[in-house]
């Protein structure tokens, strides 16, 4: 669980946005999106291949620039 404490002469602002932070970091929104339904184990397989090898791609376009 992502928590923060109002520090002395802080603003809300400034704390919303250290959570923000924090929430980001810790991955609880994607967790909860790739939990929110069910993807075959052959599925995710595959997609995980199409990302590494755009991944790939693009990493070898960068270095050819």
């Amino acid at each position: 669980m992502v928590s923060v404490q109002l520090n002395d002469n802080e603003s809300i602002d400034k704390m919303l946005k250290r959570f923000k932070k924090k929430y980001e970091r810790a991955g609880v929104l994607k967790e909860f999106r790739k939990k929110a339904y069910f993807v075959k184990p052959s599925i995710d397989d595959r997609l995980k291949r199409s990302r590494g090898k755009r991944r790939a791609q693009r990493a070898n376009e960068e270095r050819n620039s």
